[in-house]
């Protein structure tokens, strides 16, 4: 018997029992005791925000560091709920959403939306929200923690989204909604292994960059939608930005730069909403590199 995972599965079911609200000031309080005793996340925070905004000052840095921790961790308290209570509590905590045209429009044309979602805010509202307007396939990777799957899964499909596995399966299963006129979500800021990958700049740095995205675009002239989850006083607004034209372009690394552009204009609109702690320079053109590691 795995205690490890039916503890988590249970502090998950018991935090999910919480209302928004209330799991949302649970999360933001351990965020505060990991953003004021020198966490690890904090630390890599601190560190990739001085690479992306060398011109603000330290002062302003550390403060956002702070608030991106503090943030983090209520996104994680605030999925529990989320996953755990019916999608009608979670409808109602949406304020509102803007440019919702920009999916509509393209669910309507039948062409195939491809929605890039960042790590800002709360991504898994945002994901159950694209099920709910048309048909929806999204990639997943079962979490390590084996006992946590079914419930991270009921969760994610509540609305109605096909989950479908990390691997060439999974990518022909997007490349079909696509094609079908559906809409596809990705994740478009995590590090891929090099084999679907190449550099880019991000915030003016090279960071390793996903190439499948270009490679959905390529193959079936799907429309682009960058969105996310952006948590405001009552609950959620819902934000939707429309790519730019050179997202389109031929050329990969073009593409992959105007990919990276984009998830920059969502990180504009609430920088203290985004994931600061994921380590995304890990890479570099000339090797791993060492930014990291502790000293």
């Amino acid at each position: 018997m795995d205690i490890k995972g039916q503890l988590a599965a249970g502090a998950l079911k018991l935090v999910g029992a919480l209302p928004l609200r209330w799991s949302r000031r649970l999360g933001g309080l351990v965020g505060y005791v990991a953003a004021t005793t020198g966490s690890d996340s904090l630390r890599i925070s601190r560190i990739n925000l001085a690479r992306c905004y060398p011109a603000m000052s330290h002062k302003q840095r550390q403060r956002l560091a702070r608030e991106s921790v503090v943030n983090t961790a209520m996104t994680g308290f605030e999925v529990a709920s989320l996953w755990r209570q019916p999608w009608s509590r979670a409808e109602d905590a949406i304020v509102r959403v803007r440019n919702q045209q920009l999916l509509t429009d393209g669910v309507e044309e039948g062409r195939g939306v491809l929605v890039l979602a960042p790590h800002i805010g709360n991504w898994e509202i945002f994901g159950q929200y694209l099920a709910t307007v048309g048909p929806t396939t999204s990639l997943y990777a079962p979490p390590k923690i084996a006992a946590l799957d079914p419930v991270i899964r009921a969760g994610r499909e509540s609305t109605g989204a096909n989950l479908v596995p990390t691997n060439v399966r999974g990518v022909r299963s997007l490349l079909k909604a696509l094609k079908a006129g559906e809409i596809v979500g990705v994740l478009p800021d995590q590090e891929p292994d090099e084999t679907g990958g190449d550099f880019a700049p991000f915030f003016g740095q090279p960071a390793l960059t996903m190439t499948l995205a270009y490679n959905l675009i390529q193959r079936t002239g799907c429309k682009v939608v960058f969105g996310f989850g952006k948590r405001v006083k009552g609950g959620f607004e819902l934000v939707l930005l429309p790519a730019e034209q050179a997202i389109y372009n031929e050329e990969q690394k073009v593409s992959l730069a105007a990919l990276n552009r984009g998830v920059e204009a969502c990180i504009a609109e609430a920088p203290e909403q985004y994931q600061w702690e994921y380590k995304r320079f890990r890479r570099q053109p000339e090797g791993k590199s060492r930014i990291y590691q502790k000293k």
